[in-house]
Parts: C-alpha cells; structure tokens; sequence
C-alpha cells in the first residue's frame, strides 16, 4: 500500500489566526505557541496574521471571511470555552465547533480547531503550555500538515 504523506515545512504558506479576547490569560498562551511553531518550522513573520474575535461564538463568521479572501492557505482558531454553572458552555463550544468545520467544508481552505473547551481552568491552563502541551502551537502544525497534503492531492 501507498500512503502519501505532507510534510510540516511552512515555508511558502500564509495563514491567519483567529483568537479569542475572551480568557486571553489563556488564549494568549496558545497564540504564543502557534507563532513560534510556525516560525520553527520555516514560516515567515509576515506571512502570519492574527486577528482579534471578541469570543468562541464569533470565531466561525470571522474565519470564514478571512477563508474566502483568497488571501491565505489556513485559517487557525484559537480560544477557551471553560465550562460554567449554567448552559452557556454547551451552545458556545457545540455552535463554535460545528460553525468552523462547516467553514472548512464549504470553502475548502482548512480551518484548524484550536479551541479550548474544559471543565476547568487549571485544564485549561494545561493545554495552554504546561502539562498536556500547547494546543496553540498543534493547531498550527495541523493546518502546515493539512495544507502540505493537500497541495500533494492537488499535484
């Protein structure tokens, strides 16, 4: 069997960066580890764009413009959703999540979920950097990948 792998060098590509306001102490982590994965692994300062959404609920209409401009190979999400004493978290983390894979789908250019969403803030704060890694930084490196495999299906 063959299997056609992508590579992680992001040297040619450009892509956008969705993040959060809200729970920046967190997001601002994650933000942090997606610029210096993308720098690692070949990107260019300039080639990265980063934009502010004020929470998780507006991140899909934010990618998918960014998605439709034309303008980049990926669109990266990033934020945290920490779940509450009330309702709030489910609506926020399921119309997010199903928001920015239906933008991915619809336009075809990747769109990566690095959003949060924990019961807690100490698991938060984990995947932000600590214990469980940066999910910041592995969102990046899954648009590089994702992009790299499709430009090798395209040929």
């Amino acid at each position: 069997m063959k299997t056609i792998e992508a590579d992680l060098i992001a040297r040619d590509l450009k892509i956008a960066i969705v993040h959060t306001r809200w729970n920046h102490f967190i997001v601002d982590r994650l933000l942090e580890g997606a610029e210096t994965a993308f720098r690692q692994h070949g990107g260019q300062a300039d080639h990265l764009e980063a934009y502010c959404a004020p929470g998780a609920f507006e991140l899909p209409l934010i990618a998918k413009r960014l998605a439709q401009s034309g303008r980049f190979d990926a669109v990266v999400c990033l934020g945290a959703v920490i779940r509450g004493a009330t309702d709030h978290y489910d609506f926020v983390a399921g119309n997010a999540a199903s928001g920015l894979a239906g933008v991915s789908l619809e336009t075809g250019v990747p769109v990566m979920f690095g959003l949060l969403t924990t019961d807690t803030i100490e698991q938060a704060i984990e995947r932000a950097g600590t214990k469980a890694g940066n999910k910041g930084a592995e969102a990046v490196l899954a648009a590089i990948e994702t992009v790299n495999l499709l430009r090798r299906i395209d040929g």
